[in-house]
């Protein structure tokens, strides 16, 4: 059974952000006086940590600016365990911070550490979470997270699902030939697909015409090869504006600009990459002997 650490962070929001965050929250939570933040750490260990290695692990989370001196949420005065909504990388997921930590960590010999994830402790002064209405929640829930790629959780102790492995699904269909286009229209919503109108009826007329159901894994792979990142559908697609053909769609009045001052640029718009042309500078190398 793997081992899961707890450990706590600095605060997570700057004076900014969370004065910035009050006042867009202030009006859908009268009672609500203050916010406070602070970052909470998961280690999925494969083994206890040695002290030394739990003091090397603490160092290294130990990032960030300190509050200024007689701050309430001073470094160390208060955790925020308690009354609290917790926001983590979407579960199911390894999130790009959770990968660098992880690295680094293994790089200073922390070699018991499977997996390191970060999580965002919001406490609402002058409220409780557990009694806002289920407006003013999904309210909150809005301004405090990316339903896209975070989760909300209400304890530090829910963050352990974070670490849950599911077993892979078994192949499934979705009954086309019975159900037709209502059961294209709920497998979207499902699998959130967000296939359009003419995708949908593109999907009903080739299966109908084969004679057989999609499975689930063909439908996800179509609505991803077919979106608008993928296929530029949208982006790279004709214009016309009150009648008149025009010119250059969306993506090529973006070229335009490298078109007519193509000046220091080696590539551009290939395979998602560009190079610039950088300055001559001096660099620092090893001699043969090492020096």
């Amino acid at each position: 059974m793997s081992l899961i650490l707890k450990l706590p962070g600095r605060r997570a929001l700057s004076d900014f952000r969370l004065s910035k965050l009050f006042h867009q929250l202030k009006q859908q939570l009268p009672g609500l006086t203050g916010i406070l933040t602070q970052y909470w750490h998961f280690a999925k260990l494969r083994r206890p940590l040695s002290d030394a290695e739990t003091a090397a692990l603490e160092r290294l989370l130990a990032y960030g600016s300190a509050l200024r001196p007689g701050a309430k949420q001073a470094a160390g005065e208060e955790r925020l365990e308690r009354d609290i909504l917790l926001v983590v990388p979407r579960l199911g997921t390894l999130s790009p911070w959770a990968s660098k930590a992880t690295d680094i960590a293994r790089q200073c010999g922390l070699q018991a550490v499977e997996r390191i994830e970060r999580g965002t402790a919001f406490r609402l002064e002058g409220l409780t979470p557990a009694k806002l209405k289920p407006t003013q929640r999904r309210a909150l829930l809005s301004a405090i997270h990316d339903r896209m790629t975070e989760t909300t959780l209400d304890s530090l102790a829910a963050a352990e699902a974070l670490f849950h492995e599911a077993k892979p699904a078994p192949l499934s269909s979705i009954d086309v030939m019975t159900g037709g286009r209502a059961a294209l229209e709920a497998a979207d919503r499902g699998l959130g697909l967000a296939l359009s109108e003419d995708e949908i009826e593109y999907l009903l007329d080739y299966f109908t015409r084969i004679r057989r159901d999609p499975t689930d894994v063909e439908l996800m792979m179509f609505a991803q090869a077919n979106s608008e990142h993928c296929r530029h559908k949208i982006f790279n697609a004709d214009w016309v504006i009150d009648g008149k053909p025009r010119d250059g769609s969306l993506f090529g009045m973006i070229k335009h600009t490298h078109a007519a001052h193509p000046e220091g640029t080696l590539v551009a718009y290939s395979d998602n990459a560009a190079v610039m042309e950088g300055p001559r500078v001096d660099r620092f190398y090893p001699n043969g002997d090492g020096t």
